[in-house]
């Protein structure tokens, strides 16, 4: 069985709800239909496990549903394997987009799905993932250390070349381009790679250290962006920027299935699928289909993000990457995010589980340092540092002046 997790809210009745979405969600119809047996039903019905009532809602989450009170709870659904597979389509149809149709609900969301053991294997999953990353970027027993070219839009592509060669000096070990940054006319890919690439090549030759640079690839046409693959593969690049909501199931399982690059998810629009509360859907859940598809390193904003996202949040999306489906080897690498600089280092590093398996990612937090983006870099490595040994970053910053100005100009938190 494939088990989903749906928290729905009614003015109505939860079990008559319950029932009705796992009738019209496998073999029901609002008639009975020729064919439709009590065998037929037996074997491919969804079947409606549990329902634990939660505290009733004061106003809906849809405002045209009407008055309330408004009753809420959460359903465990079973779906039979056999009238799904393993087609991750067929699930996203069957088991989730359609439940939102359905009249009566005044709230649902889903919130939890456990898959069973035929999903195993029949997808390719992560190829790097971790230790993958941790190999590439030579990077063990501390996070690896990552960087956006700022600005976002407008740099050429020999403007973007001098910064990197700068960051590249300093230390990083991953840089990115932004996930609005694919091939515009002022900074075509094939240039941007012909810039950047020989810096990260020399660098690598003379030191024996690769910086990972994450290329963006994302196009509609699952083609043109396996030639967009294909022009990094072939200049030395190992890793690509992915927008997975944007390029779609299909467009991810056709990039991974002849992809030789570390695949870095940015979620850019899986916030309208999340926000509110009553409605959508879990990370938990939506990013399960894409690790199955094959995402190696998984965007997931930080503490104390510049957007939305609370802190809890970002620790569930960080537990929801790193617990198995089926083994560790499905994992994604999780990557901290979203106006991080290193005073996040301690709160992030205690909140999930003292880890340093993480990529920390700073735009702003690094190339904005008040003494340049080497600087930057240095002053977020202090950071880990103070909080992987216990010292609190002003006393550490006494005798590191990267961090010591970092700290005067981010503080306040509101220029990362």
């Amino acid at each position: 069985m494939i088990n989903l997790t749906y928290r729905i809210e009614t003015s109505g009745s939860i079990e008559m709800l319950a029932a009705k979405i796992a009738s019209d969600q496998s073999t029901g119809t609002f008639v009975a239909l020729p064919g439709e047996t009590e065998e037929l039903k037996a074997r491919v019905a969804a079947r409606v496990l549990a329902i634990r009532p939660l505290p009733d809602a004061a106003q809906p989450s849809i405002p045209e549903a009407g008055n309330g009170p408004f009753k809420r709870a959460d359903v465990d659904i079973a779906f039979p394997f056999d009238a799904i597979g393993t087609d991750l389509a067929a699930l996203m149809t069957i088991a989730i987009g359609g439940t939102y149709s359905i009249r009566g609900l005044s709230g649902i969301r889903v919130v939890d799905m456990k898959l069973p053991e035929e999903f195993r294997g029949a997808h390719p999953g992560p190829q790097f993932g971790l230790v993958g990353s941790r190999r590439l970027t030579g990077v063990e027993g501390r996070p690896i250390i990552g960087t956006i070219v700022k600005p976002a839009l407008g740099l050429r592509p020999h403007e973007t070349a001098k910064m990197v060669g700068e960051l590249i000096e300093a230390g990083v070990d991953f840089i990115k381009d932004d996930e609005k940054l694919m091939s515009p006319a002022y900074s075509p890919l094939r240039e941007r790679v012909k810039a950047i690439m020989p810096l990260i090549l020399d660098h690598e030759q003379k030191t024996g250290r690769k910086v990972m640079y994450a290329f963006g690839i994302s196009h509609a046409d699952p083609d043109q962006m396996m030639r967009n693959h294909d022009l990094v593969l072939e200049a030395g690049g190992n890793c690509a920027v992915i927008n997975i909501n944007s390029i779609g199931f299909g467009g991810m399982a056709y990039l991974r299935k002849r992809s030789g690059l570390v695949l870095h998810a940015h979620r850019n629009g899986w916030d309208i699928l999340t926000r509110h509360s009553g409605l959508g859907m879990d990370f938990k859940v939506w990013q399960q289909f894409w690790r199955l598809l094959g995402v190696d390193q998984f965007q997931i904003n930080g503490i104390g993000s510049k957007y939305w996202e609370p802190d809890e949040s970002f620790i569930r999306s960080f537990e929801a990457v790193t617990t198995p489906l089926f083994s560790p080897d499905d994992c994604a690498l999780p990557v901290a995010g979203s106006g991080q600089w290193g005073g996040q280092a301690p709160e992030t590093y205690e909140r999930t589980g003292r880890t340093v398996d993480l990529l920390y990612l700073c735009g702003g937090g690094i190339v904005s340092h008040p003494d340049g983006p080497g600087a930057g870099v240095r002053a977020v490595q202090q950071a880990w540092q103070a909080a992987v040994e216990g010292i609190p970053l002003r006393d550490f910053a006494r005798s590191h002046v990267e961090l010591a100005r970092s700290i005067e100009k981010f503080a306040d938190g509101k220029a990362a």
